[in-house]
């Protein structure tokens, strides 16, 4: 049987006779089913966020795995969290088929190998405080699905992000979010329709999760880290909001706080020392209203 990743589709089968206006239309049609797929699963998405969050919390990590277009968006979604909530790269870790060569290169063939996508998890020591989610459009990845049974059987959480109901993948994961997208504008491109609902999933996961563990206040990234100086403007914007102090307030209170938004906003709402904000933060776990609610005790 012909999964529906692998169905022709109908819509788009004369796209190599179509203008370049027409083909580039007929694919961002099909791109519209993609928010209405994902719509669907939100309840499972949400208790695998639930689920993740309550192992986070007790010093668990996040760890996606895939092949090929999977577990390169899993690499790129665990790689922008430390920037982007102040959060340890070991939190949430991104394990792709054939290692880094594959961010760059295909391995197609590391795909089919089941048992290297449990000796890959075997380096990490999981355990029950662990979550994985396994991230494959067809459900069938040999690779991806080895690798789940395995984290179930370290007793992790487990979760599955796939584009095909009832594929192998769903089985071996305790929560199956499946985005059923349609075939493909090409047959078979999985990096275009499901390749966008496994990014939008993913970006759902890790923001909602990291927003529970109260890295966000209000809809802004208080926990950011200001390495650049598009980000430096960033959080100068980010302690004026939450401050209400001027610009040039602002500048001189992050330089006080060595450039540590996180620090910088203890500091100006609970009246402390940058060693007193930092100390505070430390044992909060970097939650700025926690440390500031500490500060006010």
């Amino acid at each position: 049987m012909t999964s529906i990743t692998e169905t022709e589709n109908p819509a788009t089968r004369n796209i190599d006779k179509a203008s370049t206006l027409e083909a580039l239309a007929l694919i961002n049609r099909e791109d519209q089913f993609v928010a209405a797929a994902v719509e669907k699963v939100l309840p499972q998405v949400a208790t695998a966020v639930d689920q993740i969050v309550e192992r986070l919390k007790n010093g668990g990590r996040l760890l996606y795995v895939g092949t090929g277009t999977s577990g390169r968006l899993g690499v790129l979604d665990a790689s922008e969290l430390p920037p982007t909530f102040g959060v340890d790269r070991e939190l949430v870790r991104g394990v792709i088929a054939g290692g880094i060569d594959a961010l760059y290169k295909a391995t197609e063939a590391s795909e089919d190998d089941r048992e290297a996508g449990k000796a890959d998890l075997k380096g990490f020591d999981l355990s029950g405080k662990d979550s994985v989610i396994g991230i494959a459009a067809s459900g069938r990845t040999p690779y991806t699905v080895g690798a789940l049974e395995f984290a179930r059987e370290c007793g992790c959480f487990t979760a599955c992000i796939t584009c095909v109901p009832d594929s192998p993948i769903t089985k071996a994961a305790d929560i199956a979010i499946v985005a059923v997208v349609g075939p493909e504008a090409i047959t078979g491109s999985t990096r275009m329709k499901a390749g966008t609902a496994q990014k939008m999933i993913l970006n759902m996961i890790s923001t909602v999760a990291m927003i529970r563990l109260g890295y966000v206040v209000g809809n802004r990234m208080t926990n950011m880290r200001a390495a650049n100086d598009k980000l430096r403007e960033r959080s100068l914007r980010i302690i004026e909001a939450e401050t209400l102090k001027s610009e040039a307030e602002s500048q001189e209170l992050l330089e006080a706080a060595g450039g540590d938004l996180r620090v910088a906003l203890v500091m100006a709402k609970a009246g402390v020392s940058r060693e007193v904000a930092s100390r505070l933060l430390a044992e909060t776990n970097f939650v700025v209203p926690e440390a500031i609610r500490l500060a006010n005790r």
